[in-house]
């Protein structure tokens, strides 16, 4: 029995041999099984999402959310733009689908594997539509700015460019950083920041602006919280927030145009201080990877502020 055992083992070694491989071949196999599987997400407003392990076809409905695309993906797989997505200026050579109303028939004929939206941008009704007609919708909501720092991340992963998102992410953190330890000792004057003239529509307590004002030195003027992020002011509710600071266009243009309009605001504390400032449109209005650079505008234009207050 022995000497027959003996004979065997070449053969018995090579089986095994044999095994081992067969077993290397289906790993790799079983992990790209894995790896292809299609991604089952939730947006930020709770919806599920199913978009392909790799997705090599996207756009975005907001021109905040382009900027993030550009920041973190590869851009040979942006295949269009809306028509206010206007930075960085590759952009503008994209095919244009119209957001506003929503260009459903040219949306869909451009095949995207996901579209990112921002809330309040495109209506549910219009997501709703697309994803019947085989088109995934991805939402993102922010009331922060590390919600877009965090939103930023999130593209990175469904993306699978992780660490691309991480890079810039972290990078922006410490930039934030520095510039909150610049406000420890400021005086948080009230800000009030308008988005309209007629009616007077204003930045409200539950919006982006909120946060960025305060890691800027300020506070928002605006403390009740209403139903509308943008809610629209009357002039006696205006008179009795009397903020320090005004947003939304230098003094000499806002005292020919809002201040004529509404000559009894020229008692606020802004005018009569003359703290009335314009501001960068697009860093105010779009929460993408250029958010902390609008903190930082905000932030030098308090400082100007308070050295005249």
């Amino acid at each position: 029995m022995t000497r027959f055992l003996l004979q065997l083992l070449p053969f018995l070694a090579f089986g095994t041999v044999l095994t081992s491989c067969n077993s290397d071949q289906k790993v790799p196999q079983a992990s790209e099984t894995a790896e292809n599987a299609p991604q089952r997400l939730r947006d930020d407003l709770g919806r599920p999402v199913v978009v392909p392990a790799h997705p090599r076809r996207i756009l975005a409905l907001a021109p905040s959310m382009t900027e993030m695309l550009y920041a973190v993906a590869d851009t040979a797989t942006i295949i269009g733009r809306t028509q206010v997505c206007d930075f960085p200026k590759a952009v503008l050579s994209k095919p244009v689908v119209n957001s506003y109303p929503l260009d459903m028939e040219r949306l869909v004929a451009l095949r995207p594997d996901i579209v990112f939206t921002v809330e309040g941008i495109t209506s549910i009704d219009d997501a709703t539509r697309l994803q019947q007609l085989g088109v995934q919708v991805y939402y993102q909501r922010y009331t922060t700015v590390p919600d877009v720092l965090r939103g930023l991340r999130d593209i990175g992963r469904i993306l699978r460019r992780e660490h691309q998102a991480r890079r810039l992410t972290d990078s922006l953190a410490a930039e934030l950083k520095q510039l909150e330890q610049q406000t420890l000792n400021s005086l948080q004057p009230k800000v009030l920041a308008i988005t309209w003239q007629d009616p007077i529509y204003v930045y409200g307590q539950n919006t982006l602006f909120t946060d960025k004002i305060k890691r800027a030195g300020g506070r928002n003027a605006v403390v009740e919280k209403f139903p509308q992020p943008y809610p629209a002011l009357t002039r006696e509710y205006i008179l009795q927030l009397n903020p320090d600071v005004l947003l939304g266009g230098n003094f000499g243009k806002l005292d020919s145009t809002f201040f004529k309009n509404y000559p009894e605001l020229r008692r606020i504390r802004a005018y009569q201080t003359r703290q009335v400032y314009g501001i960068s449109g697009n860093l105010m209005e779009r929460p993408g990877p250029r958010v902390v650079e609008s903190v930082r505008e905000l932030q030098r234009l308090l400082r100007q502020s308070q050295v005249q207050l």
